[in-house]
């Protein structure tokens, strides 16, 4: 059984360390309702520009080919994975790290086995986990977190959406958390590129012919929209992940410091608990002691 002071040196420890991870749980809380305004604030924009998007594309159809919605044959893939810079917030980073290898390994094994894969990290915990296993890794973006808003996410975006003209991938795919709530954060995969059309049929009515027709009057024209338009709304959705991620981070943090100061406090209950019992059984010793020494001293 441990000593008394043992015991009371645990409990010490115990209590510093509850002190740190309610601490934490604080600043985190604080982060969160930035950083969730943030994203709250972008949805609705972000959701409007990818409707707009979809409707000029769809309009567009066999008229003007955006060079983002060229569709090749996945031989070379760029997989971004997108995490924290810190732990300390439970399987947020590994969850989202396994669930990337897995689908490079398993949906695109046979080009990563060829070495047309490419990975782009943001966040040093995925750079650290796919350095290990010496996955092929295209810079270090550590500090888009550091000063995280849009022009430094562009740095990034812009070197993806550049590879994908250029023919250095064919095909795009971004991993993150999407925030849902403070206890739960949706793993997500996302086909970033090449664009994808999706019917919006609140847009959509149909002629007299029977064909669906876009209802919209374009000014300026649809080629120079696609030009100067489809780049930008891409580079909001680039965003808009790393805002997800960002926002899931300090959810997925904020719990996991809640659940550790209380399973301290549970610890330091047990210890207390046992701190009690120790000295109990100790003044039970000495009492038993000084009885029995003046039994012996009455005898003899």
């Amino acid at each position: 059984m441990p000593s008394l002071k043992d015991i009371r040196l645990r409990i010490k420890s115990v209590e510093t360390t509850r002190q740190t991870t309610k601490a934490m749980k604080m600043v985190s809380a604080s982060k969160l309702r930035r950083a969730q305004d943030a994203i709250m604030n972008l949805r609705p924009y972000a959701d409007k520009l990818q409707n707009m998007m979809s409707n000029i594309m769809q309009g567009s159809e066999g008229e003007i080919a955006s060079p983002y919605a060229v569709v090749r044959e996945p031989k070379k893939v760029l997989h971004v994975v997108i995490t924290s810079n810190r732990g300390l917030c439970g399987a947020f980073n590994a969850a989202i790290n396994r669930m990337a290898q897995q689908t490079m390994e398993d949906e695109y094994g046979r080009y990563l086995r060829e070495g047309n894969t490419k990975v782009i990290t943001i966040g040093k915990k995925a750079y650290e986990h796919f350095s290990r296993r010496n996955f092929p890794l295209i810079g270090e973006n550590h500090d888009v977190f550091a000063k995280l808003n849009f022009d430094t996410v562009n740095e990034v975006a812009e070197i993806v959406m550049q590879g994908y003209i250029d023919g250095e991938w064919d095909r795009v795919l971004l991993y993150y958390n999407k925030f849902k709530n403070v206890a739960t954060q949706i793993r997500t995969v996302e086909h970033f590129l090449p664009v994808s059309v999706q019917t919006n049929e609140s847009a959509i009515h149909k002629s007299a012919s029977g064909q669906k027709v876009i209802d919209f009057i374009y000014e300026p024209q649809k080629e120079q929209i696609l030009t100067e338009l489809i780049p930008k709304i891409l580079k909001v959705q680039f965003y808009r992940a790393v805002l997800e991620s960002n926002v899931s981070e300090h959810g997925a943090r904020m719990l996991a410091m809640d659940n550790a100061t209380e399973n301290a406090n549970d610890l330091i209950r047990e210890l207390k608990l046992s701190f009690n019992k120790a000295r109990q059984a100790a003044i039970t010793k000495e009492i038993l002691e000084i009885v029995g020494g003046a039994e012996a001293l009455s005898g003899g």
